[in-house]
């Protein structure tokens, strides 16, 4: 697969955002100067949806009402999930800040024992999560990586109905392996990096979204009627084959031919003007919306550009 550059005015117009999209486009795509890209970055903390996000922090530590609130990207969870999302430097005042207030108040409740917000609660969809927002911003839970490595299935991958349920799920599976890789980062754990090449393999055999057995694209998640070919963001928790790219060309490795036919369709979804469109979109109550659904998405056009990069690269 060939790689086509961003036009002059695709570029302009992706770094005619928010700091949070800006810091991202000119590391992955424009290749600036590491000290530009730090300049930049630095700005989420300070300016746009960062520190809107930032902002809405309340005085006992939680945001949207606890850790994990039904039907709500408000929460303490998917409000770090989307920080880490955007990039707020974890190093920064402002993290530290939040986050030293996060460990010492907030808990997953009466039903998870009160446990400490990074020390997980019981679904590994969740705990996943919560695993790499922990190692990014310097709070990784060695209890709770242990935990996820102790519920990794036989074909490789996780499922949050185990164990009644044998056989791991997409979804599942990524969020986990978007835990273990930032946890890697920071431990250089020998035991993490087998399992997470494990439920790595889990996707690609399946060519990231078809059956292994028949070879055809598994359509929708059987429980929130998504379809695992639209692309969104934030992904939230749902699966898609772009943020299954995303997280492949983010760990470094080199492209997997199992994933031509997912970073096809990709390239297939970009429009004459050289964009990607916000084609699906996760109900539920929310800090604010930064795209507009069947529009032209900058998150979208970053992500699908710096994945066709990657994956140009491929022998």
């Amino acid at each position: 697969m060939t790689y086509a550059p961003p036009s002059p005015s695709t570029l302009d117009w992706l770094l005619d955002s928010d700091p949070a999209i800006c810091w991202q486009v000119l590391q992955d795509l424009a290749d600036a100067p590491a000290d530009a890209v730090a300049a930049e970055r630095a700005r989420v903390a300070t300016e746009g949806w960062g520190a809107q996000l930032l902002s809405l922090q309340q005085p006992d530590g939680d945001w949207g009402g606890g850790a994990w609130m039904h039907k709500s990207w408000a929460s303490t969870f998917e409000t770090l999930m989307l920080l880490r999302e955007l990039g707020l430097e974890p190093h920064s005042q402002p993290a530290h800040n939040a986050i030293a207030l996060v460990k010492q108040n907030s808990n997953w409740g009466e039903y998870h024992n009160h446990a400490p917000f990074f020390e997980g609660e019981s679904e590994p969809c969740i705990n996943g999560r919560v695993l790499a927002i922990g190692a990014y911003f310097g709070e990784a839970s060695n209890k709770l990586a242990k935990r996820l490595l102790s519920e990794q299935l036989p074909d490789g991958g996780w499922n949050c109905d185990a164990p009644e349920s044998t056989h791991a799920s997409f979804n599942t599976t990524l969020c986990v392996l978007e835990g273990l890789y930032a946890y890697e980062q920071v431990t250089q754990d020998s035991a993490v990096t087998a399992a997470r090449r494990r439920g790595e393999d889990y996707l690609l055999a399946r060519g990231l979204y078809k059956s292994l057995h028949t070879g055809q694209p598994i359509n929708l998640d059987r429980k929130s009627e998504k379809d695992w070919r639209k692309i969104s963001f934030p992904t939230r928790w749902y699966y898609d084959i772009l943020w299954a790219l995303d997280y492949l060309r983010k760990t470094g490795a080199a492209p997997d031919s199992r994933a031509a036919d997912a970073a096809a369709l990709i390239a297939s979804k970009q429009t004459a003007e050289g964009t990607w469109l916000l084609e699906t979109y996760h109900d539920g109550a929310e800090h604010f919306r930064m795209e507009t659904v069947e529009q032209p998405s900058r998150w979208l056009t970053l992500r699908a550009l710096r994945v066709l990069r990657w994956y140009s690269q491929i022998p």
